[in-house]
């Protein structure tokens, strides 16, 4: 009986407490966030308009890192068509390697580029054929792969019959070709072909001759419709093809807006688009104050990318290495920027800034095929790399590369070639490059030639300047997988 009394005084009590009026509803009292804010009345005009200012400004620096993968290629889009020409049929080659005259991030002179960007809007379907032993691929405007080309992709290098289909396409689709979807009307083609080994360097003739047996043809045109392919050649020619530092680069994504469908970009980020006055077939009419802010957001948002590329990141993935200072500019993801659970905004918007093309074959462990990046910023002894100063790279023998393995310096803030004299700022497997007798390499940056450097192990740098030194390596081994094989840090030299 005295359990059961007990039982009931104690359910009575929780009872009581559960149903109870809390102790901070007393009279006069009010929830948090009325407190929080203005003590529940509306807030000051000016403060209200300062915080929509405010608002609007941080919209536009997400627009902004968000739609960069896509204001890039539109960069080199319109570069290239108003150097040689829009259509196709117009498939620009640098027919003499690509040097710094061309502005294009991290552009690779040690093999043969052919660039062309398709509208599948305007000519429906499109086939491509594709030569043998081309590394290249296939992205939509938002820089996302629809399919690899070469040893990684269907054709397994030995060239085939690829057919893109515009979004949305409900047509006939034959069969006998590689036949993938774009979410984009806009597609860039990017094929690479590897150039033979000279008597005094590199020979780009073999790959020439292999990126001009491309053909692009409208699939349902007769072969008296198609258009003849062109090949002008892009070498030494000053040239932009860099995404706009202006607010131009509102009004150009507001044309792309314009012309994709709706389902190649999510609602939500339709959303943020939106909150700065960019809807698809409506007008942009930002006003007086509205473009003040979409110019400080272009202006700030690339110091915030490169404030981010700077300071590195807490969890190391970024690092190929633990006792070297090479970076994956990919951070371990995928090629689409997907870490275990969630989308690598950061990293997307640092490998923007200063790269394109992301693909697959980047990302993979493919052996003796596809091609790896370690990326220098940083000596080491952990500063930055300094163009006024010199170093010493020694690459161990042996590279495992398959193909071929080069040396590049880029400049910091948007990946573009160092310009100086030597024009080429690059070295590789095919140059006359003086070896030690075991093989090995040593390589030199500085904006002279070092005393103990021969001149074909030499990169000149820009004085006054910080740099990027990338190594590629091109077919890629085991060796470096396992890292049994592994490039020594920049090393500073008197």
């Amino acid at each position: 009986m005295t359990r059961n009394l007990a039982y009931l005084a104690a359910a009575t009590a929780l009872t009581a407490a559960l149903f109870a009026t809390p102790s901070f509803a007393q009279e006069g009292a009010a929830p948090p966030l009325v407190e929080q804010i203005n003590k529940g009345k509306w807030l000051d005009k000016a403060e209200a308009d300062s915080l929509i200012d405010e608002l609007y400004y941080q919209r536009a620096v997400h627009a902004y890192m968000t739609m960069l993968p896509a204001l890039n290629v539109i960069g080199m889009r319109d570069g290239s068509e108003a150097a040689f020409g829009k259509g196709y049929n117009v498939l620009p080659i640098w027919k003499d390697r690509m040097d710094a005259r061309a502005w294009v991030p991290t552009p690779n002179a040690d093999v043969i580029y052919s660039m062309n960007y398709l509208d599948l809007k305007e000519t429906g379907p499109l086939v491509i054929a594709a030569p043998p032993n081309v590394i290249g691929m296939f992205t939509d405007f938002f820089q996302r792969t629809i399919t690899d080309v070469g040893a990684i992709g269907p054709d397994e290098a030995r060239g085939g019959l690829y057919l893109l289909l515009p979004p949305g396409y409900d047509g006939e689709v034959p069969k006998g070709y590689y036949t993938f979807t774009s979410s984009t009307y806009n597609v860039f083609l990017f094929f690479r072909t590897v150039m033979g080994k000279g008597d005094n360097g590199p020979d780009p003739k073999p790959a020439v001759a292999n990126a001009e047996r491309t053909r692009i043809y409208p699939l349902f045109a007769t072969e008296k419709d198609a258009r003849p392919m062109e090949f002008p050649n892009g070498s030494g020619k000053r040239i932009n093809m860099m995404y706009p530092v202006d607010n131009s680069y509102w009004t150009k994504l507001k044309a792309f807006v314009d012309y994709e469908p709706v389902s190649a970009i999510t609602p939500e980020l339709r959303g943020v688009l939106a909150s700065i006055g960019i809807v698809k077939g409506q007008p942009f009419e930002p006003s007086a104050k509205e473009k003040e802010l979409l110019k400080k957001a272009v202006e700030t948002a690339p110091r915030m990318i490169m404030a981010l590329r700077q300071s590195g990141r807490s969890d190391k993935r970024n690092f190929y290495y633990t006792d070297r200072q090479y970076e994956n500019v990919w951070a371990g993801a995928t090629a689409e920027w997907f870490q275990e659970s969630y989308l690598d905004v950061n990293q997307r918007a640092g490998f923007f800034q200063v790269a394109y093309s992301s693909a697959p074959a980047m990302a993979m462990h493919t052996l003796d095929s596809g091609s790896k990046y370690p990326t220098a910023v940083r000596d080491a002894d952990g500063d930055f790399l300094d163009g006024g100063k010199a170093y010493k790279l020694h690459l161990p023998p042996n590279p495992p590369a398959k193909l071929f393995w080069a040396v590049t310096a880029y400049n910091v803030t948007d990946g573009t070639m160092v310009e100086t004299p030597q024009l080429l700022p690059s070295i590789n497997a095919f140059n006359k490059v003086k070896a030690n007798g075991d093989g090995s390499v040593d390589l030199y940056f500085g904006p002279s030639k070092p005393a103990d450097a021969d001149g074909n192990n030499w990169i000149q740098t820009a004085p006054n300047r910080n740099f990027i030194a990338t190594l590629r390596l091109y077919g890629t081994g085991t060796e470096f997988y396992d890292q049994t094989w592994k490039p020594d840090d920049l090393v500073k030299v008197n």
